[in-house]
């Protein structure tokens, strides 16, 4: 039935926006002692972090969207698994956001619905397209974590931890899609990814 289809993907939505995430793996900043910072390097640790929050919150609607129009199983379940791996980073990046003393975005319920129905639409334009927009996503948010770990303050030492592993595990994502299939995509709509998401980090930065 069509309910019992949609009951997993419904739940994966309330968990993401609602619900403590999880992780099996150690948190990378696991021993390493708070830094001594200043009021102002902390606010824009904490604002880097919750930038990289609302990431994976985007990453989980994403990968949801193209596993539900995904034509092949082996490609279901490879964005299932790449799925899991974001949860822990939602996690990971959850608890470091409240330790520096904020809070994760207001906006994550409509980052979460522009992502799932960007999801979907790759999703139907076929497999190889649809892991073709996953690479390049991949690849952009690792480029996005490499310019944090330049902007962390160096004494942020638990929080360039979590972002380190972070770029390990979607350099792996983008490895697992290039070797599925995926399809260079045209640069107009690789210009048109990379706007949307200075739009969605600048603003999340703050609210």
């Amino acid at each position: 039935m069509l309910a019992d289809k949609l009951i997993p993907h419904i739940d994966t939505v309330l968990r993401t926006l609602f619900a403590p995430a999880a992780t099996s793996r150690p948190y990378p900043d696991a021993g390493l002692q708070e830094g001594g910072m200043s009021a102002a390097q902390k606010q824009h640790a904490l604002g880097l972090m919750r930038v990289n929050h609302v990431g994976e919150v985007c990453a989980q609607a994403l990968y949801q969207g193209q596993a539900l129009t995904a034509r092949t199983p082996a490609n279901r379940e490879a964005l299932q698994h790449a799925a899991y791996e974001e949860v822990e980073h939602l996690a990971w990046t959850a608890k470091r956001v409240h330790e520096l003393g904020g809070r994760t975005s207001l906006l994550n319920p409509v980052w979460y619905a522009g992502s799932l129905a960007i999801g979907i639409g790759a999703g139907l334009l076929g497999d190889k397209w649809s892991l073709g927009f996953l690479e390049e996503t991949e690849h952009q948010v690792t480029a996005h974590l490499e310019e944090h770990l330049q902007g962390l303050p160096a004494e942020d030492t638990k929080s360039r931890a979590i972002v380190a592993q972070m770029r390990l595990d979607e350099m792996q994502h983008a490895e697992m899609a290039h070797d599925f299939g995926a399809a260079p995509l045209p640069l107009p709509v690789k210009e048109m990814m990379k706007l949307s998401s200075k739009i969605m980090t600048t603003i999340s930065y703050r609210v």
